[in-house]
């Protein structure tokens, strides 16, 4: 693909919750008068942030049934957790998150320059990023963000030193440690989308607005536009490689029915072990409904799939505990927006989406306990049978 080269682009690296980056990029915006702004946000958050700014609330249309009947609610999580983060950190040094991206836009204005949407959509980009990690990674990542949810107060004063290339890279090289796969789709992808975006750009004077830790990135692939990856590949929802953690779970529950089965047909008295079996599986899923803080029709609703879940491995007890429980509580638009504004544990806690989705999460993650322990309650004294018989 032929590029038009820029003739004169200047990049502000900025720290996304710093007041001196607000006034900056204000500064260089009305200074040099381009022809194009290039701000680091895609149509979605362009969107939010001009509603904020206009003092909207913001509506959203996503049910808590679709986010667990599609499977989102890890992506929902990871999502929510880092614009708590960021938004706990810009409240504690009194700037919103994106306010030197609205001071672009609102310079962009007085200068007459046209705004350019250079950023990657962030769904596509957590998507990629999810899909892009390993079982391990994934539980790097939780634990990272747990950890910041608890104790990410403590160095947030020097947030200006983000912007400067030492204590950056260090900060960079901690998360790519952390979790490279998700480093390479979070900083290397966006930095790949971002060079297309602005080398696409047909005005000469641009100058353009991203995060600090994406300069350096778009600057080399600027100086070497050979060496950018495909557009196309970086638009598609890249799935993971061979899910083999899935395989064996799906391998368990039809050793299940394999094994039930032949012990049936081979005249093995199978009551007692599906009776094991039931109670193994719904009974942990109950409990890890109940102490996940469920209503109690959502524990029992939990305890009577759980065991028909455990065998199909494409749907999961706490679906259907999680939506008895989103109906029992009433969940509405009003607390998907609300979960983006929690302040502490106790606004989680209150919040209606949040105790949904602890109660989808604790009734799974006691069904699927309860499969691991039929193992050996059940199915191998089964399977010890059937070799005997």
């Amino acid at each position: 693909m032929e590029y038009m080269k820029i003739e004169s682009l200047k990049i502000i690296g900025t720290a996304h919750v710093s007041q001196k980056s607000v006034e900056e990029v204000k500064s260089a915006i009305l200074e040099e008068k381009p022809d194009v702004v290039a701000v680091e946000l895609c149509a979605n958050r362009y969107h939010r942030l001009m509603q904020e700014k206009m003092g909207i609330e913001e509506k959203n249309n996503i049910s808590i049934s679709d986010v667990i009947k599609e499977n989102k609610v890890g992506l929902f999580l990871v999502s929510g957790f880092l614009t708590y983060m960021q938004k706990k950190i810009g409240d504690d040094l009194g700037v919103k998150p994106g306010a030197e991206m609205l001071a672009a836009i609102d310079a962009s204005e007085e200068v007459g320059a046209r705004v350019a949407l250079i950023d990657r959509d962030i769904s596509l980009t957590l998507k990629r990023a999810l899909n892009a990690m390993s079982a391990w990674e994934k539980i790097k990542f939780t634990y990272g963000i747990i950890y910041s949810f608890f104790s990410g107060e403590d160095e947030i004063d020097d947030i200006e030193s983000l912007k400067k290339g030492d204590a950056l890279q260090e900060v960079m090289n901690y998360f790519q440690e952390m979790s490279p796969q998700a480093y390479k789709v979070l900083v290397d992808e966006r930095d790949a989308y971002m060079s297309h975006k602005l080398l696409e750009i047909p005005e000469d004077n641009v100058i353009a607005v991203i995060g600090a830790g994406h300069k350096q990135g778009i600057n080399n692939y600027l100086e070497h536009p050979e060496n950018l990856p495909p557009l196309s590949s970086l638009l598609i929802e890249k799935k993971s490689g061979v899910p083999w953690i899935k395989i064996l779970l799906s391998l368990i529950p039809i050793s299940f029915i394999i094994i039930f089965i032949l012990a049936f047909i081979r005249g093995i008295n199978i009551q007692s072990g599906l009776i094991q079996f039931i109670l193994l599986t719904g009974g942990l899923s109950f409990l890890g409904s109940i102490l996940s803080g469920s209503k109690i029709l959502s524990a029992v609703t939990a305890f009577l799939v759980a065991p028909i879940t455990s065998l199909h491995p494409l749907i999961a007890a706490g679906w259907f505990a999680g939506l008895v429980e989103a109906k029992l509580r009433h969940v509405g638009s009003g607390d998907l927006v609300d979960f983006g504004k929690c302040e502490d544990l106790k606004d989680l806690w209150n919040n209606n989406l949040f105790r949904v989705l602890l109660v989808v999460a604790g009734a799974n993650i006691g069904s699927i306990i309860g499969s691991f322990i039929t193992i050996p309650q059940v199915i191998l004294p089964l399977f010890g049978k059937l070799w005997g018989a």
